[in-house]
């Protein structure tokens, strides 16, 4: 019977079932088959950065399904790994699916048999058969099963095939009394050590498995030492770690371990899994000679975002832009008519129309520019080609102090800060962490958009695509300077190594695409109905007070704070009270630039019927504009990522820093753009 999403009466939960995987395994699109969810799937490595839970029901029972980050090995190297492994080892999974990815067995069950070390019931998933079967892989599913001693069930987990096998093989484990024992076998030299250990820990009350534990203390886990060292009264253990550390090092115990594993990977696969004696060169392959090129990599990657914002501003703002305004335009005077008809309060009419729909309505026009762009960047995403751009990205990011995985975050800091910044958790030390949280903000994200499209259309409407790769651009390249900063000052040393593997070429699907682009544009719109409505609506309460003043006028609460930090920003070019105002109103939500500008200068010149562009160019000229581009792109970012900072680092110190930095080096480069501007003689 087909699993479906929870929607009818049930009786109680019968069980949790863990999903677990390597990066890229297809783990997610497993886990959208089987709960009916609709988690955000890329075909490149990271997607998943923390637990995500859903439900499924069979023969009138419901299921836990929680989708765990895909990892390489159950180790404590990156958060990612250690969340994994906390949840494998504390959670209350009753079955285990890793889906391992059909063309890369032997890797894959790595993984696999760390599961197995730990006594866990576990159902492999044989997913994307379908690409091994492309590069002329045979497999044997039944002999793969027999020499693990755990289901092995084929699957493509993209078109559904294999779902309901695994469904039921993993409920039939539930049900089961299983002793599940450890297949691995170690030096002997190592497994008289793992005894050793594991008798000094009997009659502890350790969470964990005894024989792992004694097993991650011999393989030098520094993690498991400290908490098995919390947990043991006595002192044998701690005399023992001297003891074997004295006279072996932590890393030949690890090797002999690690030899270990993949030679039972190796035992395991010889004979199931027959490669073809030639390699296949696949169409993956002829397109990496090119893309991946040391020297065309990185120019081919320039080319490539360069034609999706020329696509992006020309279909986006040129074709569908026209179109969404004309509807924001007609939705006001519709209200504005409606709310003279019934005689509503004229400061509910003013609210109404110079508030909401020139100030909310000023941001929402953009959604069609910001449609385009995320259904094209899905398309990269989807194809396998984002992947490659990090890899490309690697050496250069490796001089700066970085490494390659890191630039996965930053593209995905495009989209949205805050899970770029998330996503850092799969880089391996706090380092590489670190600093690629600190100059994620510097990614464009898609909140600043409708900032930079308004001044594109005012001031340099031949040149949109063009200058809005550029700012692009700018913000990486400012990203990378400051992360040689940090590498040279906050944090030195060594970045981890670089290990990622390239998924393989995919027709991008619609689904996943168009998925990708809605979660882009619902969250735009979501906050485009919270955070910016609440914003504009204080700052047109702050606008139109006190009574005596002038409404919009700099005499209202408004234009005395604005004029108040209005000479702060003077050496850049843009010191009126309207436009400061207007980029501390961004630091809730960016979006809210474009609003409060729209509405003051709606409220301003509302008799004149003046549009936002129009009165952008009558208070700003092509170098102010270009100016202030660059202070949006750089400085302090929203409340959102700040408050991710501060969780992801436990510190209130890192956003408290991000947001002062970024502010001067926005501010610092916009003084640069308008200052150098003036002196050679642009206006």
């Amino acid at each position: 019977m087909k699993a479906t999403v929870h929607k009818e009466a049930v009786r109680v939960r019968s069980g949790t079932i863990a999903l677990v995987g390597n990066p890229n395994s297809g783990k997610t699109t497993f886990f959208n088959a089987l709960t009916g969810s609709n988690q955000h799937v890329g075909n490149w490595p990271g997607v998943t950065v923390e637990k995500k839970v859903g439900s499924f029901t069979y023969e009138g029972e419901r299921y836990r399904v929680v989708d765990l980050p895909g990892t390489y090995s159950l180790g404590a190297f990156s958060e990612d790994e250690v969340v994994a492994r906390q949840f494998v080892l504390t959670g209350d999974a009753d079955v285990i699916i890793d889906v391992v990815d059909a063309s890369n067995i032997e890797r894959n069950l790595y993984l696999a048999t760390q599961l197995l070390e730990m006594g866990k019931k576990v159902v492999i998933a044989l997913n994307m058969v379908d690409e091994a079967a492309r590069r002329k892989i045979k497999l044997d599913p039944e002999g793969l099963s027999k020499k693990l001693g755990v289901p092995v069930i084929p699957t493509v987990a993209a078109r559904g095939r294999g779902i309901d096998d695994v469904i039921k093989a993993a409920i039939g484990l539930i049900k089961q009394d299983v002793v599940v024992e450890n297949p691995v076998r170690y030096p002997k030299t190592v497994q008289h050590h793992i005894d050793e250990v594991a008798t000094t820990l009997e009659g502890t009350d350790l969470p964990y498995p005894i024989r792992w534990a004694a097993l991650k203390v011999v393989e030098g886990d520094e993690e498991i030492i400290n908490m098995v060292g919390k947990y043991c009264a006595a002192s044998g253990l701690q005399d023992f770690a001297q003891r074997y550390n004295g006279s072996h090092t932590g890393e030949s115990f690890e090797l002999d371990i690690i030899d270990a594993r993949y030679n039972f990977a190796h035992r395991v696969t010889e004979g199931a899994v027959q490669r073809p004696k030639e390699e296949v060169v696949t169409f993956t392959d002829k397109v990496d000679k090119i893309v991946t090129h040391k020297y065309l990599g990185i120019p081919i990657f320039a080319a490539i975002m360069l034609v999706v914002f020329q696509l992006t501003f020309e279909v986006g703002e040129e074709i569908l832009g026209e179109f969404a305004v004309d509807i924001v335009e007609w939705l006001g005077d519709m209200a504005a008519t409606f709310l003279a008809y019934i005689s509503a309060p004229g400061w509910f009419i003013s609210f109404m129309t110079e508030g909401v729909f020139n100030g909310v309505g000023a941001v929402v026009e953009f959604v069609p520019l910001i449609l385009v762009l995320y259904l094209l960047l899905g398309f990269l995403e989807d194809s396998g080609y984002m992947a490659r751009a990090a890899y490309v990205w690697d050496d250069l990011m490796r001089r700066l102090g970085l490494q390659g995985k890191a630039f996965i975050s930053l593209i995905i800091g495009f989209g949205c800060n805050v899970p770029g910044i998330m996503s850092a958790r799969t880089l391996d030390n706090r380092k590489d962490r670190m600093i690629t949280t600190l100059i994620n903000p510097f990614m464009s994200c898609g909140a600043k958009i409708p900032i930079y499209s308004v001044f594109i259309a005012a001031f340099f409407p031949r040149h949109g695509g063009l200058l809005l790769f550029a700012i692009y651009a700018l913000g990486i390249v400012i990203g990378l300077i400051m992360a040689k900063v940090f590498n040279k000052t906050l944090f030195k040393g060594e970045s981890s190594h670089f290990i990622m593997e390239l998924p393989p070429y995919r027709m991008p699907t619609v689904r996943n695409v168009f998925r990708n682009m809605w979660d882009n544009v619902y969250g735009f719109l979501q906050r485009a109905g919270t955070t910016i409505f609440m914003v504009i609506t204080l700052l047109w309460v702050l606008a139109v007070l006190p009574v005596s003043a002038e409404p919009y006028s700099q005499a209202s609460i408004l234009g005395r704070i604005g004029a108040f930090i209005a000479p702060l920003f003077r050496p850049a070019g843009f010191g009126t009270w309207q436009e400061s105002v207007a980029l501390f109103a961004g630091i809730p939500a960016k979006e809210a630039v474009v609003g409060t500008l729209g509405m003051l200068y709606a409220g301003q010149y509302v008799e004149e019927g003046t549009l936002l562009v129009n009165a952008l160019k009558l208070h700003f000229t092509p170098l102010t504009a270009l100016a202030y581009m660059v202070m949006t792109l750089l400085y302090t970012p929203c409340i959102a990522t700040l408050s991710t900072v501060a969780k992801e680092t436990n510190s209130i110190k890192w956003p408290v820093f991000m947001a002062l930095y970024t502010f001067a080096i926005g501010w610092g480069l916009a003084v640069v753009v308008f200052q150098v501007g003036s002196l050679l003689g642009f206006s």
